[in-house]
């Protein structure tokens, strides 16, 4: 009789195992894709900052960097114009009009590249003075330091700073003849301000303002509407003195006092800027161009000075 018991073998392949190879074969799918992506994103930012970093630096260097080795235009007649234009017809009352702008805008212009610009006041056209001196240094200086520090925070672009006036209107005649009588000591034309004692000079402003060579100043400020106002006198004498004290740069500095009518305005232009040096004038806005003088100098003027307006223009 045929043996037909047979032994029968069973191969039995568990799930597990299977499972766990595929496993396997997924984790090391997903950590070299995790490596990859890595390696693509480091890759990219990498180059991303490379190009801002130049990029950045180009523009801080550009911004530095004197405006005439660059060989940046200044800007077109069209957009002066243009501000100018609508500057003048402000709502404000009291906004320069357009015949006291124009020479001002006209000066800038010529200006040589960059411009340094000293600004006594805040006032509506404070926009206007800094756009028109893009290329350069625009300062202002006003009485009001809540002010000032408001304005900075409105218009971070500003670079505002407050002074403390112990002048008076009602003392204009008084400051005048004791800056004359100590015109060969503390309150000589040619000196260093920050270190002078002179009761016309101010003295707190930031140190910096003194080592600038300024080509323009412009006498805006501060208010002198009552007796106890303090008057523009401290400011006229200091920007005849920083004119006068200029180390480097054109020797030729242009002063301009707004609101030229006025008695303080006319009287210390005349005693501290002179007569002689009074190129043109309006009603409201005189122009006076002075020249950097020796230290030795012991006199405001080459000539007597006067309240007139000398041989200015009219405008």
């Amino acid at each position: 009789m045929k043996n037909t018991n047979t032994n029968t073998k069973f191969i039995l392949l568990h799930p597990y195992i299977q499972k766990q190879g595929s496993s396997n074969r997924l984790w090391l799918l997903a950590f070299i894709s995790i490596l990859t992506l890595a390696f693509l994103v480091t890759l990219i930012y990498t180059r991303e900052s490379t190009f801002i970093t130049t990029a950045t630096s180009s523009v801080i260097a550009s911004s530095n960097a004197p405006v005439s080795g660059l060989g940046i235009a200044p800007l077109p007649p069209t957009v002066i114009n243009t501000l100018l234009h609508y500057a003048s017809k402000s709502n404000d009352t009291n906004h320069m009009p357009h015949s006291d702008l124009k020479p001002i805008s006209d000066v800038l212009r010529k200006c040589s590249s960059p411009c340094n610009l000293l600004i006594f006041g805040l006032t509506s056209e404070t926009l206007l003075w800094k756009a028109l001196n893009y290329y350069g240094r625009t300062v202002f200086i006003d009485e009001n330091r809540y002010y000032a520090a408001y304005y900075e925070e409105l218009h971070p672009e500003i670079d505002a700073y407050d002074v403390q006036y112990t002048t008076k209107r009602s003392e204009m005649k008084e400051l005048i003849a004791s800056a004359k009588e100590r015109v060969a000591n503390e309150c000589k034309p040619v000196q260093n301000l920050l270190f002078s004692d002179c009761k016309l000079g101010l003295n707190d402003l930031p140190n910096h303002v003194y080592d600038v060579d300024w080509d323009v100043i412009l006498v805006d400020g501060p208010r002198g509407d009552w007796p106890d106002a303090p008057g523009r006198m401290s400011a006229i004498f200091t920007a005849g003195v920083l004119a006068r004290s200029k180390k480097g740069g054109n020797p030729k500095t242009h002063v301009f006092v707004h609101d030229f009518s006025g008695e303080v305005e006319k009287v210390c232009g005349s005693e501290f800027l002179c007569s002689e040096n009074l190129v043109e004038a309006s009603e409201s806005l005189g122009h006076y161009v002075v020249e950097r003088m020796d230290e030795s100098s012991v006199q405001y003027c080459k000539t007597h000075s006067s309240s007139g307006s000398g041989n200015a223009s009219s405008t």
